[in-house]
């Protein structure tokens, strides 16, 4: 029914007023609407186009084909050099190589002329120096049989057997060694390469392993490596400050063929940017749901400050104040950068500039230590911030409460007394990000299996996701890591399973690269 405008000539001055009042707040409302419809646009489009998405990867793609192909034609039309290039032609235009890695093997061919003697005077060739290249090149992936072969021993005297004690197997009784199982369980929990793709390209090598063997095989192995699992959750639950995050995981239900959702929890203990020796290391853990009291048993002895976004579940974790909360500027900076790109926002951009001052701090007092931290943020981020703050207040009076930009700046006004924590403590990071970097692996895992076949699926890849994570802090190539652990624990000491842990195995092989002189 369209709406029709009474008689203002016979209106009083009271209805009047109380009319226009009434449209002003319902333009207000139709303004605030449209704004946050603006904004889930632009989320949506940023959901399926933002570079995480398939069709800008294959975008990407797409473009990097182009690329190639610019550059495979560019090679096949440049002229080849002839033999005819002078020295000094060539030094004119130095061609720059990439120096090769000393660690790979060299294979040495070396190439003498075919004249055993000089072809003009028949004097005798002496060395007198050599030109040196190398060329790159790769050996296919390929399997080999371990055959361990144990004689019996019979005494000619009194006839007793001797025989050497058969040799440990990571998997008792298993046909798979500690390379193999390291490099399943890196496909799959490091480069996301589900069993049965492995099953495949294994197939292709002439090697027979279904799905459920190497299924079998993750399995088991989850079981051998979880007790050093427990020894690196409590050396990041020792920590003063820890880093917290959470994402969903996909489960199978049983029975239904549907999914429910799960959820993997990262701990990341890494005091490196604030100078710290200490070794940094993460903890991954599964639970069935998102529900509040998980994150409360995992840090129910954890005292110190927490990293972590806003998250409801962990807020009972700060009420008796054993756990200080120390919020993630990230999230901030992303709610005002969301608005800013959906409708260019005045607000929203200042924000974001403003958040960049403060980083830009950030980047130049990396590695140092806390007190040095602490002194310079107090003497340039903290103006920043009153400022700031002060600046979002006043905004805020300018705005509908129903506005999304308003919403945005009480997002960060809530967090404002516990964000700015990090002024007066050199430990704290202005984010989060050490956490979100360890669950990057699992993003992109998530979208290759679709879903964890189960809750012991999941916990199954918190064991797996904690040794290679960890093992990435602390520099080391997780495979090489994973093939060490499983070539030593099943006979290591488990007094002495601390030598076990990623950061002592890096000590190892610098010892083995670079021993005292």
């Amino acid at each position: 029914m369209p709406f029709l405008l009474p008689d203002l000539e016979t209106l009083e001055p009271t209805a009047l007023k109380a009319m226009i009042c009434l449209q002003h707040a319902e333009l207000l409302s139709h303004r605030s609407q449209i704004e946050r419809l603006e904004l889930l646009i632009a989320k949506l489009r940023r959901m399926q186009f933002g570079r995480s998405s398939e069709k800008v990867e294959r975008q990407i793609e797409q473009l990097e084909l182009k690329l190639e192909e610019l550059e495979a034609n560019q090679a096949a039309l440049a002229p080849e050099p002839t033999p005819q290039t002078s020295t000094a032609d060539r030094k004119s235009k130095p061609r720059k190589r990439r120096v090769l890695p000393e660690q790979l093997p060299r294979e040495v061919h070396e190439h003498l002329p075919e004249e055993e003697s000089c072809s003009v005077c028949k004097g005798k060739l002496k060395k007198f120096g050599e030109d040196v290249s190398e060329m790159l090149e790769y050996l296919p992936a390929s399997f080999k049989v371990v055959r361990h072969v144990r004689p019996r021993m019979c005494c000619t005297g009194c006839d007793r057997i001797v025989q050497a004690p058969a040799p440990s197997r990571p998997i008792d009784r298993g046909m798979a060694g500690p390379g193999l199982l390291a490099h399943v369980l890196t496909a799959k929990f490091g480069d996301h390469l589900p069993l049965y793709r492995q099953s495949a390209i294994y197939a292709r090598e002439g090697v027979e392993l279904d799905r459920s063997t190497l299924a079998r095989w993750v399995g088991e192995s989850s079981s051998l490596l979880t007790p050093l699992v427990e020894v690196l959750r409590r050396h990041v639950m020792s920590a003063s400050k820890l880093h917290g995050d959470g994402t969903p995981v996909p489960v199978l239900a049983p029975g239904t063929g549907k999914t429910r959702t799960g959820r993997l929890w990262t701990y990341v203990r890494d005091d490196r940017p604030s100078g710290s020796l200490e070794p940094p290391a993460v903890w991954f853990t599964y639970s069935p749901d998102r529900k509040g009291e998980h994150p409360q048993r995992h840090l129910a002895g954890f005292r110190g400050v927490l990293q972590a976004d806003a998250y409801a579940g962990f807020n009972k974790l700060y009420e008796d104040g054993s756990i200080q909360q120390a919020p993630c500027m990230a999230h901030i900076r992303r709610k005002f950068y969301d608005l800013m790109e959906a409708h260019q926002s005045p607000i929203a951009t200042e924000a974001i500039e403003r958040v960049g001052r403060l980083y830009a701090i950030e980047k130049e007092i990396r590695g140092r230590s806390p007190d040095q931290r602490r002194t310079v943020r107090q003497a340039r981020a903290r103006p920043l911030l009153d400022s700031m703050h002060l600046w979002l207040r006043t905004s805020l009076a300018l705005l509908s409460r129903k506005s999304e930009t308003a919403a945005a700046i009480h997002y960060a006004l809530t967090l404002w007394p516990a964000m700015v924590r990090y002024v007066d403590d050199g430990r704290i990071e202005i984010d989060n990000s050490a956490a979100e970097r360890s669950l990057r692996g699992v993003a992109v895992g998530r979208r290759n299996y679709l879903f964890a076949g189960s809750d012991r699926g999941g916990e199954r890849a918190a064991v797996f996701y904690t040794l290679i994570e960890s093992a990435k802090l602390n520099g080391l190539d997780p495979e090489a890591y994973l093939r060490h652990l499983l070539t030593h624990i099943a006979e290591h000491p488990i007094r002495r399973i601390e030598e076990l842990l990623p950061w002592n195995f890096a000590r190892s092989l610098e010892l083995v690269n670079h021993p005292a002189a």
